[in-house]
C-alpha cells in the first residue's frame, strides 16, 4: 500500500493528491504530497498520522505568504482551503467564528449586509483567516484596530496527537483560555493547526476620508506625527511612506478617519488646522481614495527585493528616518511606516548580498528592534537568519514540545 493510499484508508475526509511544481513550492521546495482536509475532524486524523510516521508538515492556506526560513525537506503540504465556513455570526455580540481556509476578503464581504467587517487590512485580502492570525499580519488600520492578536477571543486547534482543542470563547467577556489564542498568533504553522477563530468585530463606518501630505521633509514627517499624537483626534491609520536612495527623496503622511459622516468631517476640518504651516493636505474620499490605499501597500510588494518588518519606539520616529538615510547609501529602498504604533515594513532593492548587509545594519541599530524578513530568496534566507532572537525562545520551546512532541509541524520555518 502506497502512502496515499494509506492515509486515504484511514478514513478522514479530506483530499490527497501530488504536488504541482508551479504552484505547490514552497520556498522552491517541493512537498512529496498534498493532503487537504475537508473537516477540523479530518484535519486532527491526518495530523496524528502525520506525527506517527514523523513526516514533515507544513500548513498552508492560499498561498499568498511564503514567509520564514527556507525549509530543509517537506513531506507534505497540509492545505486547509476547504473549510471556509462562517460557522457562527453573532450580530448583536459583535464576533464571529470562522474556519481557517476562509480569506479575509470573503469574510468581510459576508459580513457586510449585517454592517459589520472584521477590521484588519493586511496586504493579501486573498490570504485566509488562519494565514493572517498565524503571521499576526495586519495593515495601516492596526493603528486604530489592532492586530489579529488583539482580535481574536477564541480559538480551535487541531493538534499533533489528534486532538481538537478550544480555547477563549465565543463572545467578548468569555477570556478563558485566551492565552492560547495569542500563543498561536504569530506562531507561523509551527504548533497547531488553527481549524476556526472567534474574532471582535466593529461596525462598518458610515463615511471614510484621507489626508495626504505630500513631499515634505523628514522632520516634518516627524512634527505631524507629534501634533496628531498630542490631539483628542481618532485616526484609524497614521502612515509614514518614503523612498530614500538612487536619487529618491520623497516622503509623505497619510491620515485616515473613518466614522459616521459628521464625525468625518470634524476630524478632517481639525487634522486640516493643525496641519497649517507643516503641509498642504489633499483630501479623498470614494474610489479615490480606495485605489490610494490599495497602492500604499501594494506597490510595496511589486518589486523583487528583501521586505521585513520592523518595529520602534513611536517616540523614535526621527532616528527611523536617520537610519533609512544611512542604509540608501547601499541602494534604493521603500518604507511604510504605521507612525502611531512604531511598526512597519522596509522593501530593500538589491541583490542577496545588498540585502543582507541592510538586515544586519537594521539589527545591529538602537533605533529599530524585532527585524523580521518577511520575503527573500531562499539564498538570502540562508545568508542571513529570518528571524531575530527570540527572548521567549524556552518557553516557547516548551510550548512546542507539548504541542508537536515528535517535530513535525513548520518544517523549521518558524522561529522556534
Amino acid at each position: 500500500m502506497t502512502l496515499p493510499e494509506e492515509l486515504l484508508a484511514t478514513g478522514a475526509d479530506l483530499e490527497v493528491r501530488s504536488p504541482d511544481p508551479e504552484t505547490d513550492a514552497i520556498d522552491g521546495v517541493l512537498p512529496g504530497l498534498i493532503v487537504a482536509p475537508r473537516t477540523p475532524v479530518a484535519v486532527a486524523a491526518a495530523l496524528a498520522w502525520l506525527s506517527e510516521r514523523r513526516l514533515s508538515t507544513v500548513i498552508r492556506g492560499n498561498g499568498t505568504r511564503s514567509w520564514g526560513r527556507p525549509p530543509a525537506r517537506v513531506d507534505v503540504s497540509l492545505e486547509t482551503r476547504h473549510m471556509r465556513r462562517v460557522l457562527s455570526h453573532r450580530q448583536g455580540d459583535l464576533t464571529a467564528t470562522v474556519e481557517a481556509g476562509l480569506s479575509l476578503a470573503d469574510l468581510n464581504r459576508t459580513l457586510a449586509p449585517a454592517g459589520q467587517w472584521l477590521p484588519l487590512d493586511p496586504p493579501f485580502g486573498a490570504g485566509t483567516i488562519g494565514g493572517a492570525l498565524a503571521t499576526n499580519d495586519s495593515g495601516p488600520q492596526r493603528h486604530r484596530f489592532g492586530t489579529p492578536r488583539d482580535l481574536v477571543i477564541g480559538i480551535h486547534l487541531a493538534t499533533c496527537d489528534g486532538r481538537l482543542v478550544k480555547a477563549g470563547g465565543q463572545v467578548v467577556k468569555n477570556v478563558a483560555g485566551y492565552d492560547l489564542s495569542k500563543v498561536m498568533s504569530g506562531s507561523f504553522g509551527s504548533l497547531a493547526v488553527i481549524v476556526a477563530a472567534t474574532f471582535k468585530l466593529s461596525p462598518l463606518p458610515g463615511a471614510s476620508a484621507t489626508l495626504v501630505i505630500n513631499r515634505v521633509q523628514a522632520a516634518d514627517a516627524v512634527a505631524i506625527v507629534e501634533r496628531l499624537a498630542a490631539t483628542q483626534l481618532e485616526p484609524v491609520a497614521l502612515e509614514v511612506r518614503a523612498t530614500r536612495g538612487r536619487g529618491a527623496d520623497e516622503t509623505a503622511c497619510l491620515l485616515r478617519f473613518a466614522s459616521v459622516p459628521a464625525a468625518v468631517d470634524a476630524q478632517v476640518t481639525h487634522a486640516s488646522r493643525l496641519l497649517e504651516g507643516v503641509g498642504a493636505p489633499q483630501v479623498l474620499t470614494g474610489n479615490e481614495e480606495r485605489e490610494l490605499w490599495h497602492a500604499h501597500e501594494a506597490s510595496l510588494w511589486e518589486g523583487d527585493g528583501a521586505i521585513v518588518r520592523v518595529s520602534w519606539p513611536p517616540a523614535r520616529l526621527a532616528e527611523v528616518f536617520r537610519l533609512l538615510e544611512d542604509l540608501a547609501a547601499g541602494g534604493a529602498l521603500h518604507f511604510r511606516g504605521r507612525a502611531g504604533v512604531g511598526s512597519g515594513l522596509i522593501a530593500i532593492e538589491g541583490d542577496d548580498i545588498r540585502g543582507a548587509d541592510a538586515v544586519r545594519r537594521l539589527r545591529s541599530s538602537s533605533a529599530v528592534d524585532h527585524v523580521l524578513i518577511l520575503r527573500g530568496s531562499p539564498g538570502l534566507k540562508r545568508s542571513v537568519d529570518v528571524w531575530p532572537a527570540l527572548p521567549n525562545a524556552p518557553l516557547i520551546a516548551e510550548i512546542k514540545k507539548a504541542l508537536d512532541p515528535n517535530g513535525i509541524l513548520g518544517a523549521g520555518r518558524g522561529g522556534f
